[in-house]
């Protein structure tokens, strides 16, 4: 397990890279100098992926947080948020580089990225506090 959350950093830590300097980039192709998402995907990226998986791996090896019933839950519904809203974080801020209009649509996807964060958050610090309980 503790293998798996050291990649799943790992990933993060490269797509955080990755999209920061996307950012710079598109934003110089288009001559674009105003804020859009594109600028905090960055660090998003890394603090929610990369520094967060870092933090479970410690948890991890601490108090054997995947033994938990809802370990799994935790994992499947903060990835799916954050995959989502990350997403959405790059497809909007996209637009608006290339000065495109935005939907309510995109404000909808993204509530719901934050959602599915929530609940997984809900989830970890269930697991957390009763892996510390268990070894007490």
């Amino acid at each position: 397990m503790q293998h798996k959350l050291a990649r799943t950093s790992m990933i993060y830590m490269i797509l955080g890279l990755a999209f920061g300097l996307f950012d710079r980039e598109f934003a110089r192709i288009y001559d674009f100098t105003g804020y859009t998402q594109l600028g905090v995907l960055h660090t998003h990226t890394l603090i929610l992926g990369m520094f967060f998986f870092l933090i479970v791996l410690i948890l991890e090896h601490q108090f054997k947080l995947s033994a938990h019933r809802h370990y799994k839950k935790f994992i499947m519904f903060y990835q799916s948020g954050l995959g989502i809203s990350l997403l959405i974080m790059l497809i909007h801020g996209s637009m608006i580089v290339m000065g495109m209009e935005s939907s309510a649509m995109m404000s909808g996807i993204a509530g719901i990225g934050h959602i599915l964060l929530t609940i997984g958050l809900g989830f970890f610090f269930k697991v957390l506090m009763d892996s510390i309980k268990a070894v007490k």
